[in-house]
């Protein structure tokens, strides 16, 4: 009786992912506003020319959205009386960034079509023009996900792993999302834009052995025991701005920035293998990518009356 139980739960938690999938659909906002997509890009694409950075922002914000709790947009709540927003665990603290360009991007979809096109739809379509705009692949974006009206900073600090993880940590922290070991090796691959600060990375250039000699030689040049906390190097030290394999390239040269990047090729065979396949393989990583990334989109989304559409992304209605 106790296995039929089982076997009911596992189907009864299926049936509801399926579900959550096909409520989520490209063609989602086609007659609510047939606007969105070319609003977005527009907004991304004008941030980037203005910050280049901001698109590996972007794309960092719709990862730890969904990582806590869901695809819902808490991650862009401001604490209230009710709650201590996400901002401030220890993930997004002083590091997670690209705030303003959802709420410009939402000022001009709540002009279009008021209302309508959620908070957290405007992070899944963010990260992926940011990602086509620096010169990664594209894909379609499954929409119709709602705004949660809460937000939890405990949780933010207990889902997302740091970059101090090791391999474990990793796998056991995407696996509670439902994600599996190649989805972390491929969305690890994010990591080929944008910057991490000095106290992300310390660890890795004093502590562990996994590491080039000159490389972590040069990185301890800005980055000292402590102080300089917010000094800035690139995880991709070749082409920071510029979506592609190099990040992996780096891991075979134990170049790799983060104590977390650096374990994917260092601590597993089956990682391992992935990463020397994304290095000479810049087709197959972005074939790839696409794949993890809209499967990380799933996670969780509020559809049909749960959450809501919020106006001010900061803030519940």
């Amino acid at each position: 009786m106790a296995c039929y139980h089982l076997l009911f739960l596992i189907l009864i938690a299926a049936v509801a992912s399926f579900q959550a999938n096909c409520q989520l659909s490209p063609d989602y906002y086609s007659s609510t506003c047939p606007q969105v997509l070319p609003i977005v890009q527009a907004a991304v694409a004008a941030a980037i020319k203005n910050e280049t950075r901001v698109g590996a922002s972007l794309l960092r914000l719709h990862f730890h959205d969904c990582f806590v709790n869901g695809c819902d947009g808490s991650v862009l709540l401001d604490d209230n009386a009710t709650f201590i927003g996400e901002k401030t665990a220890v993930p997004n603290n002083n590091s997670a960034r690209g705030f303003n360009v959802v709420d410009d991007i939402k000022a001009r979809l709540e002009k279009a079509c008021p209302g309508v096109v959620s908070c957290a739809d405007i992070l899944a379509l963010a990260s992926r023009d940011s990602v086509v705009q620096l010169g990664g692949p594209s894909w379609k974006v499954r929409l119709g996900r709602r705004d949660s009206t809460t937000a939890s900073r405990s949780a933010a600090n207990t889902s997302i792993p740091p970059p101090t993880s090791n391999l474990s940590a990793l796998i056991s922290s995407f696996s509670a999302q439902g994600l599996s070991i190649k989805d972390l090796v491929t969305l690890s691959g994010s990591h080929t834009i944008g910057l991490a600060r000095c106290t992300s990375f310390r660890p890795h250039i004093y502590n562990d052995s996994n590491i080039d000699r000159s490389f972590a030689a040069s990185r301890r040049r800005t980055c000292p025991r402590s102080g300089n906390d917010s000094v800035l190097a690139p995880l991709d030290r070749q082409t920071p701005t510029f979506f592609d394999n190099l990040y992996y390239k780096n891991l075979l040269n134990k170049t790799g920035l983060l104590r977390s990047d650096q374990e994917l090729f260092n601590r597993s065979s089956t990682t391992a293998l992935l990463v020397k396949s994304y290095a000479t393989n810049t087709s197959l990583f972005f074939q790839e990518f696409v794949k993890s990334i809209i499967k990380m989109g799933n996670i969780k989304p509020l559809t049909g009356s749960a959450g809501e559409i919020r106006i001010n992304c900061r803030k519940i209605n």
